[in-house]
């Protein structure tokens, strides 16, 4: 049992930042995986920039999207608030959320964070959830939209707003851990 606990030891995670993220949704996740023993990575604009939550909650990039590109990761977590409307115009935050999809590594998106799957264009046939004012967008990118706390769809886990951050987080984990599992004995998941 105790090794099952620790299976995110080490996992290195992405964590999308820009301007006006959803406070609660990228900490709150952020927190639970350190938890796990993940290591997370803050990625913005540019490496050592200070952002701003909706709340003022501030966070500071450890590296660039274009250095992201370069380095090997486990999941990427895409908070929501207005932060995902700026991240989508970034190729590379594009390319490499199409990098983590092809690889089926773990991806998380709450809230408005799926308008960067949209615009990376990788939702086609997903089932997903996300906040009811998007739910026409990722309808219209293919998706299967449900108002539900949170789903994960392969290596997809989406949820709708922080109210929803316990199932989501629980979601998140389970989804690493069997990753991992996967990994482990040499598998892919689909």
């Amino acid at each position: 049992k105790r090794r099952l606990l620790m299976l995110l030891k080490g996992k290195r995670i992405c964590a999308l930042v820009h301007h006006d993220f959803e406070d609660l949704e990228l900490w709150v996740p952020v927190y639970r995986l350190r938890e796990e023993g993940a290591i997370i990575e803050l990625v913005g604009e540019g490496a050592g920039k200070k952002y701003k939550g909706k709340y003022g909650v501030p966070a500071i990039s450890e590296f660039s999207f274009a250095d992201a590109l370069t380095r090997e990761y486990d999941g990427l977590l895409v908070p929501g608030g207005w932060a995902p409307d700026k991240l989508r115009r970034f190729p590379e935050v594009l390319e490499l959320v199409r990098k983590m999809d092809a690889a089926e590594k773990t991806i998380g998106q709450i809230c408005h964070a799926g308008w960067v799957l949209i615009s990376a264009d990788i939702l086609r046939g997903r089932v997903v959830t996300s906040t009811p004012g998007i739910r026409d967008d990722m309808q219209n990118a293919g998706a299967v939209w449900k108002d539900v706390p949170a789903v994960a769809d392969g290596h997809i886990v989406s949820s709708r707003r922080p109210p929803d951050l316990p199932e989501y987080c629980r979601e998140l984990i389970k989804n690493l851990r069997q990753t991992a599992i996967f990994q482990m004995i040499g598998l892919r998941r689909s």
